[in-house]
């Protein structure tokens, strides 16, 4: 039984295939001394219109130093449905004599298709590996099953991949008496941690003879991440299957681990979920690592994938028949905090005026306003709206949802559903539809607003700006630049770092 590593091809989905040098070069020293027979190092890709790092195209003068550093044989993987024959001379023809295999990542409905493209790498003198996804699918694709004998002879592994993470023990032992049913080609398997099986499910593989299976420092890889192959080694070395010099697996893991605390992969609610209904790991992975979703709404937008619905809710248009001279917008930030006694002193000078709330995080420092409150459902806000309300059966505000159908599906507190509306549509952007900020500025726009102000919204600085705060800061400059050029005028009331918005002062109102 072989052991192949592949940190830096899946955990490339992580850091779009851009590693520090030194963990490289510490990597591939380490593994030098470690029992793993291959060492897939990325991919090898025609040009790609976004970006996307080193070791998702391994260019020429990447794979010489991996040669050079590494006494292992070297790996590289292509996505079947992005390589035809034809382009294998200029992918594959200059890594000849340094990479040993070339696995293909394969979708079971183009087996067929994955065969000539085998044949063409074999007779460049590869060896050739099936990466078959989908595993738990394959039982109901009969034609699939019928087709894996014209697999031998062209593949020297043939993979399942748990590409879901969600398969059993029992699982896996009824795929490989399947498959082995139609061919005799060696078998690998390549199991994705959502419920924390990758482990069992592969030293069931290993019982049941299959000849190579993969792992990767620290579980590191696409969504919930990998078998650990520092787990893997210690099981092996305890049954005493192979020897293990812990020094270098322990510097190895240590440098991995440092990356782990920033880009936080491995399991959680979000991915066993979609991993015990077999449902795609992508989109969760944005919504988890990328998106301001919390983790009832990601639930709940598996939960309408796994009942093939749309969405699970519909209500009422929001059709408002008062209309104001200025909106009120508050955010989730501390300035909504600190201005909230000077808000309400000027709420209690004037009265065609309205709050809108993109978060209720600030709802409570608000709580004794008179004035007519909006108030965004997105996101986990339905959950939070409980928390901050002690008592929604009181509630006289109105709760505005976005345009049908919502992404994240609809959770709605069923004291305030008859007081809750969805929008026809967002006008003023089609980039962004389900964010607290594009909801309440349609609902701005909405209600007439000749103003609105904005408050809560002080952006972020320091070590709080992460990727997620990012991708944030930019996502409301982009909604609010939209919302200006679409006519809505937009002050913020206090220091904001949103170069997009034209700064006033809360007091300068209360002359």
């Amino acid at each position: 039984m072989k052991i192949l590593d592949c940190t830096l091809r899946d955990g490339g989905y992580y850091t779009y295939w851009d590693f520090d040098q030194q963990l490289v070069n510490d990597y591939f020293k380490s593994l030098n001394y470690l029992p793993i027979d291959y060492i897939e190092i990325g991919y090898r890709s025609l040009p790609m219109k976004e970006y996307l790092g080193e070791y998702f195209y391994c260019p020429l003068y990447v794979v010489e130093k991996i040669k050079s550093a590494s006494k292992k044989k070297l790996v590289i993987i292509l996505n079947e449905k992005d390589v035809t024959p034809d382009q294998l001379p200029a992918l594959l023809g200059p890594i000849r004599g340094m990479v040993s295999m070339v696995r293909m990542a394969i979708d079971p409905k183009n087996l067929k298709r994955a065969l000539v493209l085998a044949e063409a790498i074999k007779k460049m003198g590869f060896e050739v590996g099936f990466n078959v996804m989908y595993m738990s699918t394959w039982g109901s694709q009969q034609d699939f099953i019928q087709d894996l004998k014209f697999v031998e002879g062209l593949a020297d592994y043939f993979y399942m991949v748990d590409s879901f993470g969600g398969v059993f023990p029992a699982d896996v032992v009824n795929t490989i008496n399947m498959v082995r049913e139609q061919t005799n080609v060696p078998l690998g398997f390549h199991g994705h941690n959502n419920m924390e099986l990758a482990l069992i499910n592969t030293l069931t593989a290993i019982d049941n003879g299959v000849e190579i299976v993969d792992a990767t420092i620290t579980g590191m890889g696409r969504g919930a991440g990998n078998l650990k192959t520092e787990l893997l080694l210690t099981v092996l070395n305890s049954k005493g299957l192979l020897t293990l010099n812990y020094n270098p697996l322990s510097v190895v893991v240590d440098g991995f681990t440092k990356l782990q605390k920033q880009h936080e992969w491995g399991t959680n609610l979000p991915y066993m979920v979609s991993g015990a209904n077999s449902l795609p790991q992508k989109e969760v992975m944005e919504w988890v690592s990328k998106r301001f979703y919390s983790f009832n709404s990601i639930i709940q937008a598996l939960e309408n994938q796994k009942n093939k619905l749309e969405d699970n809710k519909r209500f009422e248009l929001f059709s408002p028949g008062k209309r104001y001279k200025k909106c009120i917008l508050i955010g989730g930030g501390p300035s909504a905090v600190a201005l909230a006694e000077p808000i309400k002193k000027m709420l209690a000078k004037e009265t065609d005026i309205c709050l809108v709330y993109a978060s209720t995080r600030n709802v409570p420092y608000y709580k004794e306003v008179a004035a007519d409150q909006y108030f965004c459902l997105v996101g986990n806000e339905g959950n939070r709206m409980v928390k901050v309300f002690e008592d929604l059966g009181n509630f006289s505000g109105l709760c505005v949802l976005p345009p049908y159908p919502r992404k994240m599906g609809t959770f709605v507190p069923k004291e305030v559903e008859d007081r809750t509306f969805e929008l026809l549509q967002i006008v003023y952007t089609d980039k962004v539809k389900d964010s607290q900020t594009a909801l309440s500025l349609q609902i701005c726009i909405d209600l007439a607003a000749e103003e609105v102000m904005v408050v809560g919204y002080d952006g972020y600085s320091g070590t709080k700006l992460g990727s997620k705060e990012q991708e944030l800061l930019a996502e409301n400059e982009l909604l609010f630049a939209a919302a200006q050029n679409f006519g809505l005028k937009i002050t913020a009331l206090s220091q904001t770092k949103y170069k997009s918005l034209i700064t006033d002062s809360i007091y300068s109102k209360l002359i």
